[in-house]
């Protein structure tokens, strides 16, 4: 069966060897009004495209479940077909990342109960633009994916992490255990005499197995693909800067797939208020 877009073409070939409009179309049997037909947008779709062009703009990499959260946040009930149509119209699709081959999967990590059950830190580095190398230490908390706190520093020792820990506990509770890797900051003395201080259990994972730190190893992906990547930073002082402002907006608007698409300060807040009456499953993506 020819499809309307091969006759058009069809129309367009005849043109090409001189015949009229009129005798391509009766030739290819197809309707002259309808090869001269283009679809008119209408007032709200066209809103509706320019706002998925401005996200996609502001969010690189937003995919479409993101995208329709988004829409109907600023538009109301549209429907998820009619924003997929204008979304690939717009071509505003993120490419795949292509799938790797897993030789094995590890048993699934213990689900934290509630907030302030179980956090999760490790560190992620990154260089200026004359070449120096800077690090952050990242920690979330692994039931409301709520990044508590970042440290942005060229140099961050077991003592400063101590620190850092301390001044948390001044306007936030505690977890039971902090899950992280190996590294010498985190087994260095201060921190064991930290912990015992502080009654907080340190987990540590087993050597090779970022995998059992997959939450905060999830949350670093997304870190570097959405703020590391897109930014280049002169000084600290502007990457601290920039960093803070990404941090603010991932907690409080960015749409969290395993949170039902919510953010995590407004997940923690229906969790504590008991808005749902059940509690969400986790996963981690």
């Amino acid at each position: 069966m020819v499809s309307p877009q091969q006759k058009q073409a069809a129309v367009g070939d005849l043109q090409k060897q001189g015949l009229s409009m009129r005798t391509s179309c009766t030739l290819v049997q197809i309707e002259r009004k309808g090869f001269y037909y283009k679809p008119k947008l209408s007032e709200e779709n066209q809103q509706i495209t320019n706002y998925l062009k401005e996200t996609a703009f502001n969010n690189v990499c937003w995919g479409l479940p993101r995208m329709v959260i988004a829409v109907r946040d600023k538009y109301g009930a549209v429907n998820h077909k009619r924003i997929r149509r204008l979304y690939c119209a717009a071509r505003l699709q993120v490419p795949k990342r292509p799938s790797k081959h897993t030789k094995y999967r590890t048993k699934p990590l213990v689900q934290a109960e509630h907030p302030n059950h179980r956090w999760s830190m490790d560190f992620v580095s990154d260089s200026f633009l004359y070449g120096r190398r800077f690090r952050v230490l990242n920690i979330i908390d692994d039931f409301t994916r709520e990044l508590i706190h970042q440290v942005v520093d060229t140099s961050i020792s077991g003592i400063r992490v101590a620190r850092e820990l301390t001044d948390i506990a001044k306007y936030r509770s505690l977890p039971e255990f902090i899950v992280c890797d190996n590294g010498p900051e985190f087994r260095s003395s201060v921190m064991f005499k930290w912990s015992q201080d502080n009654k907080v259990e340190l987990c540590f994972i087993a050597p090779g197995k970022p995998q059992q730190n997959a939450f905060v190893e999830s949350f670093n992906g997304k870190f570097r693909k959405e703020c590391l990547d897109l930014n280049c930073f002169g000084d600290l002082l502007e990457a601290r800067d920039v960093i803070m402002n990404w941090r603010l907006d991932y907690n409080t608007n960015r749409p969290h797939s395993s949170l039902n698409y919510m953010s995590p300060t407004k997940f923690r807040e229906n969790y504590e208020n008991n808005v749902d009456g059940k509690r969400v499953t986790l996963q981690v993506v």
